[in-house]
């Protein structure tokens, strides 16, 4: 086993480092010019958005968001964060602020396109992402068949295992000898009911549990954040100067780009955020709107919230005092950084922090994954079957070693990055047609109503 994680660790890191983080950059700056960096334009506008509200039991354009939020702040926005402090200085925060705002551009043209391309089930309920408009758009069923394939066995298989694994072993601290006992099978058990509950009432009702949990976690989480640094403010300009200088600091950058500030802060803004990637559009579809621009400009929010709850904890810990070369990472540098603040309290709110922020990112990961079966096989006992399998690996994560399915499912996200890449290159054009549209549309006092006609755009499902 050893060996065999040694050459996928090996596949993973020469497919970030060589391909995905260029090309997700490239594409970044190319749309965000290619948009008149509509991030910016239209971020007041979408607070608006999340006011609009959904018929009956479909999604609503709040809840999408939500969902896609879910799955994107997990426990990478704690650990992972700390990790990055730790590998490249506080410069890495920097580096990380720069590509959400690229980053975001990304996010807009995949999930306008995902709104564009989106089907209706026989309930009503609209499902759609990049399989959906691979296929249409591009007339590629086949590509379209192995980026579900690969997206499955990613967030489904591979990931839910691994925030399942994290909410186990955050438990070590409670229970003595936890990992040798029978308490991770126990824990296992728990985590798959409390899925099973979840994901067997359809995605509505994913949508009103990530609409709740995801808020109220995050608001927490941020406020214990701004509290601290409150208490730090007169901390707060040394701090800026050490991730400015740190940032820029381009004699260490050329002495050693891949440990330096700026990839470790891109590599984890993108790993945090996914925008470019194709996870998050199969949330986006799911939204009842008027028009596919509002979801894209919604889930161009979602990055944001994101950076926001990755700079939360890095300020936690910044502010601390704790040296980033103590010998301390990941949740641990967490826990002592909340420790040194507001005491053992602060490692009790990292635990239940773990939890929350893993719970919502395996239901999260399930709804991109839902979508995805259906456009494979459209067959209610097929999905029945598969979410019944999906308890299985979630229940595997809270017992077995992490290494194999990590380094798994960063290859098959690799693997679809490069694929939704590729098809939201080609079809850019039509989302920056429907920007357009609508922003004609808002120019005229209007609430945008989308006519795919009128745009030019004659393959779509739902839009006739």
């Amino acid at each position: 086993m050893y060996y065999i994680n040694f050459i996928l660790s090996g596949i993973s890191d020469f497919l970030y480092t060589y391909i995905i983080i260029a090309l997700l950059i490239m594409c970044g700056i190319y749309f965000s010019f290619k948009t008149k960096f509509v991030q910016i334009r239209y971020f007041c506008e979408s607070f608006r958005l999340m006011k609009e509200r959904s018929d009956g039991n479909k999604v609503s354009s709040f809840q999408a968001l939500m969902i896609s939020t879910a799955s994107r702040v997990g426990t990478g926005n704690i650990a992972g964060i700390a990790a990055a402090l730790v590998a490249g200085g506080a410069g890495a925060i920097f580096w990380m602020w720069i590509m959400s705002i690229l980053g975001a551009s990304s996010a807009f043209i995949e999930s306008t396109l995902a709104q564009i391309y989106k089907v209706r089930g026989k309930d009503g309920s609209f499902r759609g992402g990049p399989a959906y408009y691979i296929k249409r758009a591009l007339g590629k069923k086949n590509l379209g068949v192995l980026f579900s394939c690969l997206l499955i066995l990613c967030f489904s298989y591979g990931f839910n295992a691994l925030q399942s694994y994290q909410i186990s072993s955050s438990l070590n601290y409670y229970i003595p000898g936890y990992s040798k006992g029978f308490w991770p099978y126990v824990i296992g058990i728990l985590i798959s009911l409390l899925m099973a509950l979840s994901i067997f009432g359809g995605i509505h009702r994913i949508g009103f549990i990530s609409s709740i949990v995801v808020p109220v976690m995050a608001s927490v989480y941020i406020g214990v954040g701004i509290y601290i640094i409150l208490c730090n403010l007169d901390k707060l300009p040394d701090i800026t100067k050490l991730i400015l200088r740190d940032a820029l600091d381009f004699k260490s950058i050329l002495g050693g780009f891949s440990g330096s500030a700026v990839l470790i802060g891109i590599k984890r803004g993108l790993f945090s955020n996914e925008a470019g990637m194709g996870s998050a559009p199969n949330a986006s579809a799911a939204a009842d709107v008027s028009h596919p621009v509002k979801q894209g400009i919604a889930q161009a929010l979602s990055v944001f919230i994101d950076t926001m709850i990755c700079s939360t904890t890095a300020f936690i810990i910044l502010v601390s005092g704790i040296k980033l070369d103590g010998g301390l990472d990941g949740i641990a540098l967490v826990q002592q950084s909340l420790n040194s603040e507001i005491g053992t309290l602060g490692i009790h709110f990292i635990s239940l922090s773990i939890f929350l922020f893993a719970f919502s990112s395996i239901i999260g990961n399930y709804s991109y994954s839902e979508s995805n079966v259906l456009f494979i096989n459209n067959s209610p006992k097929v999905l029945q079957l598969f979410r019944i399998s999906c308890l299985i690996p979630v229940f595997l994560g809270a017992i077995a070693d992490s290494a194999f399915v990590w380094n798994f499912a960063d290859i098959c996200m690799g693997l679809m990055s490069i694929v939704n890449i590729v098809a939201i290159l080609l079809l850019s054009n039509r989302a920056v047609i429907c920007l357009s549209d609508y922003s004609r549309q808002k120019s005229q006092n209007k609430n945008p109503i989308f006519n795919a006609k009128e745009c030019g755009i004659n393959d779509t499902y739902c839009w006739k």
